[in-house]
């Protein structure tokens, strides 16, 4: 039998109307003729039999055209739902093709939710439009027992089938012919697809459900690997943002991180590793540790990662101290531990540096300041290694001297451990009271005290914070009389004075102190000088900041050495209630 296709069908249903029209001009002639052929009637009914014949053929031929119509949009459908993972646009493609395919005036696809509920998914009509929601007018009875019982309808005229004449959408509707069938995946209904001609009856024969079923299974599977590709894609989604986060907490980090694999070639390398050891990750990924670290080659380092290598322990805290380009002296702190997969086995390293560099410096800041400043100070100081550098800067302060009056005359009878002793209670006393009022201690010079104050940090009162430590020191030494013998009680004289002087470290890199130097601290020492044991003198510029808050008596002015003028002074009695 020889193939059917569009233009063979064609030909023949033309050849059949031929003769069909030429049966009946031959039946218009025998009527015209019967009177005279006497076999007119015998020949009549034999081309009745062969235009009913006709007609059969004609049907037949109408029915293959429709099944090849279907088959071809079958397959249109087929190619449309496979050719892409975009769901609404592949179904409204494939309900534009069925529709033309079944002649319905409307198709609907409608997919249940998460509660089982159906919601619309494509409506589409005849003109290959999409129907808005207020036209969405259905047989709900119909689709909700196709959803329940996972068995398609068909009905030709639904206002007469006694399954659904008395339903209120088919009535209210005037719905006549419908089409619905179940779309189902892994045998479960997930949705329906319904298509219906509300105008003409007796529509949809049981070749076009088949066709709307074939339609159906595409669809749902088209359906389930659009959801698969969506679930996957979002699952790419939360994992390129987790990356994406993790990414972002290993960049912010502040501990440098660099891991290698089993050929200590570099696989990640955050930011702080960038600063630390200057150089870019872009620069560092894929070369060998050794490259990129080589300033510390000669240091601990390599023989630390190779012992992690080897031995698969790790090591926590080991401290270098080395050289880097551009930054000079650094310290840095290595935690290095082996990388390994899921099942155990090594894939390379990991190492953690922490640059302890500023916090080594502060140590030593603070180190070198507890020799001379209060302990509550010294825990108040910045992490600023300028500290540590030598030079100073011009600042104002005020100065304290102290020295004991008399002692050179009264050491000379005394064995130098018993004078040491006796000294050093002295000192005390005077340590004592500047560092409770969070002066720095300049220096000790044999029986004499310096102290600053106003630096290292800033104090606004710290004119009157100097005359309180002087009133404590002489208290302190009141009371150290009370249990010390009458040959051994000494006194301070005291002198303070506030001006501008050079205040930073002053020595060598190895050896350094922290002090004042200028005609300020001169001028204060000069003070102390013209102070009679237990007298605390102020200068002019010491007094005016704290005139409302002392008593003191006006003293003649003082002649002093390396000063042409005479210099004001008062003697400090003690603080206002």
């Amino acid at each position: 039998m020889p193939e059917l296709t569009p233009s063979t069908i064609e030909r023949a249903r033309a050849d059949v109307a031929a003769l069909r029209r030429g049966l009946s001009d031959l039946s218009l002639w025998l009527d015209a003729q019967r009177a005279a052929l006497p076999r007119a009637e015998e020949l009549h009914g034999r081309l009745s039999i062969l235009g009913t014949f006709l007609e059969r053929l004609n049907a037949s031929l109408e029915q293959q055209e429709k099944e090849r119509t279907q088959l071809a949009g079958l397959f249109q459908v087929s190619r449309a739902v496979n050719s892409t993972l975009e769901l609404d646009q592949v179904l409204n493609r494939a309900m534009d093709v069925i529709i033309a395919v079944t002649r319905a005036e409307r198709g609907f696809l409608m997919l249940a939710d998460e509660r089982g509920e159906l919601t619309f998914q494509v409506a589409r009509n005849l003109e290959h439009s999409t129907i808005t929601s207020p036209a969405f007018q259905v047989s709900r009875s119909i689709v909700a027992r196709v959803a329940a019982t996972g068995a398609p309808v068909i009905t030709t005229d639904a206002t007469l089938d006694p399954r659904f004449a008395a339903q209120e959408s088919v009535v209210s509707l005037s719905l006549r012919s419908i089409l619905c069938t179940p779309l189902k995946a892994r045998e479960r209904v997930i949705g329906v697809v319904y298509v219906d001609n509300r105008l003409r009856a007796g529509m949809f024969q049981p070749a076009d459900l088949d066709a709307l079923r074939a339609f159906a299974d595409q669809a749902a599977i088209a359906i389930e690997n659009a959801r698969l590709f969506e679930s996957v894609r979002q699952k790419m989604y939360e994992i390129e943002g987790l990356k994406t986060f993790q990414d972002n907490i290993f960049a912010s980090i502040a501990s440098g991180v660099i891991a290698t694999d089993l050929e200590d070639r570099i696989t990640a390398f955050n930011r702080a590793a960038e600063t630390i050891f200057g150089t870019s990750a872009d620069q560092s990924l894929g070369r060998c540790y050794r490259e990129t670290l080589a300033p510390l080659q000669a240091t601990a380092l390599p023989q630390l990662v190779e012992e992690v290598k080897r031995e698969g322990k790790q090591r926590v805290g080991a401290e270098i101290e080395s050289e880097l380009p551009g930054r000079g002296a650094v310290n840095l702190s290595f935690s290095i531990s082996s990388l390994k997969d899921a099942g155990g086995k090594p894939q390379g390293i990991t190492v953690v540096i922490d640059d302890v560099t500023e916090k080594r410096r502060l140590e030593a800041t603070r180190a070198m300041f507890r020799r001379y400043v209060a302990p509550a100070v010294v825990d108040r100081l910045p992490g600023n290694p300028a500290l540590l550098k030598l030079g100073g800067q011009r600042q104002e302060i005020t100065i304290l001297f102290a020295d004991i009056r008399g002692f050179t005359h009264f050491s000379e009878p005394l064995p130098p451990e018993e004078l040491v002793d006796v000294l050093n209670e002295y000192l005390a006393c005077a340590a004592h009271a500047i560092w409770k009022q969070e002066g720095t201690l300049d220096k000790f010079m044999g029986d004499a005290v310096m102290a600053i104050f106003n630096a290292p940090l800033p104090q606004n009162d710290h004119a009157l914070r100097a005359a309180r430590a002087a009133l404590a020191m002489r208290a302190a030494v009141a009371h150290l009389h009370e249990r010390l013998p009458q040959e051994l009680r000494l006194d301070y004289g005291i002198g303070i004075h506030t001006g501008d002087a050079v205040v930073g470290n002053v020595g060598m890199e190895l050896q350094m102190n922290f002090t004042a130097i200028g005609d300020a601290v001169n001028l204060a020492k000069r003070l102390q000088e013209n102070a009679a044991g237990g007298q605390i003198l102020l200068s002019a510029s010491a007094y005016q900041p704290i005139r409302s808050q002392v008593n003191v008596k006006p003293m003649p002015a003082l002649k002093v050495k390396g000063r042409n003028a005479l210099a004001e002074a008062w003697e400090l009695e003690g603080l206002r209630d």
